[in-house]
């Protein structure tokens, strides 16, 4: 199911001014999320534009934008979420048809950045596919990057054009806000994540526990210990996204194990891969509190709320066309 916080339920169509240095403003979607498209279009006061995006016999993808774009701000909004691969390449194929068609400015709105859990050589011999894909997006001729709370922060520093970071932040911390909970803990799941959580914590004016785990393999993980107190608190994991769910749910078993009151989990992505949406129904888990920047696609519990960061994008969105400040919207 869906929710909106209070802030975005009211939130009305912004007037679309030009940019004063650029031409009108233009957005176009991929497959990978159009519904998310549609409802930043309608905050912004304008529609998805015309482009067709399909497939060959062979299974090739087919671009073919319908409308003039030469001289235009175009941003093209597709996360690069399951099938991976297939989103990538629709999304750099449409950059490359948008520059051929001249168009003035392209920036790539990217709600949710794959490929970023490799941002590192961890062990000998592996690639580091943040970096390929960061200079496939460049290559193909955007200016700009726009995405959503990145794996891990450094990867800004992987892309040769300008990239705003935006926060799911806001959005997540008005819902909790409005349950108006008690004795609250913010958990980070591992100390990667520590940054976000205390940056959390210090907003929702709640306390900090770090779990200490280990990963012997991909999507696989071990607990060890919980740093912090939550014997008696009510938790909330803080994490930028969720996949195979085991994870997360081992962390949520653990602290309830603990003597938390209640377990909340809030992540950005919901990639939710497998039988995710059903281990998180028998978890210890009270809610899992996800964005739509990536669609569910059929996975479906109780326990799942989405909120909309469509006003958000859209903000930073205008903001950008118009030469203004998007760091503001997080101060």
């Amino acid at each position: 199911m869906e929710k909106k916080p209070p802030q975005q339920a009211a939130a009305e169509p912004k007037a679309l001014k030009a940019s004063p240095s650029v031409g009108p403003l233009k957005l176009f979607s991929g497959n990978a999320n159009r519904p998310l498209s549609e409802k930043i279009a309608s905050y912004i006061g304008t529609t998805v534009g015309r482009a067709e995006v399909g497939r060959f016999a062979d299974g090739e993808i087919n671009v073919h934008i319908q409308e003039n774009v030469r001289g235009k701000d175009c941003y093209v909004i597709q996360p690069t979420c399951r099938p991976a691969n297939e989103n990538l390449m629709e999304l750099l194929i449409m950059i490359d048809a948008l520059t051929r068609a001249s168009a003035g400015r392209i920036t790539a709105v990217i709600p949710y950045f794959g490929y970023a859990r490799a941002d590192r050589k961890s062990s000998p011999r592996v690639p580091i596919t943040a970096k390929l894909v960061a200079n496939l997006i460049s290559k193909a001729g955007a200016e700009r990057v726009i995405t959503v709370d990145l794996h891990a922060g450094q990867i800004q520093g992987f892309f040769d054009i300008p990239l705003d970071h935006i926060f799911a932040m806001p959005v997540v911390l008005e819902y909790f806000r409005v349950k108006k909970l008690e004795d609250v803990v913010v958990v980070s799941p591992d100390v990667g994540g520590v940054e976000r959580a205390r940056a959390f914590a210090k907003r929702l004016k709640a306390g900090l526990a770090i779990v200490d785990k280990r990963r012997p393999r991909p999507n696989e993980a071990s607990i060890y210990n919980v740093i912090g107190d939550v014997e008696g608190k009510i938790a909330i994991i803080v994490d930028d996204m969720v996949d195979t769910g085991g994870t997360l749910t081992k962390v949520a078993n653990k602290i309830k194990d603990l003597g938390a009151k209640k377990v909340y989990a809030s992540c950005v992505h919901g990639v939710l891969s497998g039988s995710a949406a059903e281990l998180v129904e028998k978890s210890s888990l009270e809610e899992l509190v996800l964005s739509d920047s990536v669609p569910l696609r059929g996975q479906s519990s109780g326990k799942i709320t989405t909120l909309s960061i469509a006003p958000l994008l859209g903000e930073a969105i205008l903001r950008n066309h118009q030469g203004e400040s998007i760091s503001e919207l997080f101060v």
